[in-house]
């Protein structure tokens, strides 16, 4: 059975070292890069399944590689930082991070995230139902989206959060619920990536992403995929 390949991008020996010491625990590979151009490098050379990305890093910063990376790959990355403001945690996800881990943390919770954001991953490889309204279809089998035909750059955040709203057209998730969707439990103080996550998707699916049409805002309660659209 090959085991998940994990890139820790970190510039702090120490926090590298344990990183690499849990995640290699629990059965993953592990290769490590100081800064964001060897991340760059690594990633294009070695196609690792999942990015643990510092945003502090020296030279080019994490935000940056995020941003980068999105542009030619849509690779799992989980976010690792000292920031505790909210809106760079936002500005990450609206990058296209798909989850992110506040220091200092626990290295138990960083497997957690990455076992769960690589078990999304594997579980809409592995769904075998064809999803369709109007001209968007979604294919969980080949982890493909299709919008009147052409072919969708979704993360697989994205992905997972169109196929639980997709899945169940006309219902209303509240932004927990969907935490639940994505990640398998729910995290309380991380209402808000749902929000980026909705935000990105939008400009990826909608005509008119300040006026969709397919992803729905139910104001107070949380979101709604439309039963059926024109759009």
């Amino acid at each position: 059975m090959t085991r998940d390949r994990i890139l820790v991008v970190e510039d702090e020996a120490k926090i590298a070292e344990v990183l690499r010491l849990y995640l290699e625990k629990n059965g993953y590979e592990l290769s490590v890069a100081a800064d964001g151009h060897q991340a760059l490098e690594s990633v294009r050379r070695q196609k690792p399944d999942l990015v643990l990305l510092d945003l502090n890093l020296p030279g080019m910063d994490g935000l940056e590689v995020c941003r980068r990376l999105r542009q030619e790959s849509s690779i799992p990355i989980i976010m690792v930082t000292a920031r505790n403001e909210e809106t760079d945690k936002l500005i990450g996800l609206e990058l296209g991070a798909d989850d992110y881990v506040t220091k200092p943390f626990s290295p138990r919770e960083v497997v957690a995230r990455v076992r769960a954001v690589l078990r999304r991953v594997t579980s809409a490889e592995t769904q075998p139902s064809l999803l369709r309204v109007g001209e968007l279809a979604l294919d969980p089998q080949r982890h493909e989206a299709q919008l009147a035909g052409r072919l969708l750059d979704l993360t697989p955040t994205e992905f997972r959060l169109l196929q639980a709203l997709m899945g169940n057209p006309g219902r209303v998730f509240s932004r927990l619920q969907l935490l639940e969707q994505l990640q398998g439990e729910a995290f309380e103080g991380y209402e808000r990536t749902v929000d980026a996550h909705v935000k990105n998707l939008r400009q990826k699916i909608e005509s008119n992403p300040q006026k969709p049409a397919r992803l729905l805002t139910v104001y107070g309660v949380g979101y709604k995929f439309a039963e059926r659209t024109d759009a």
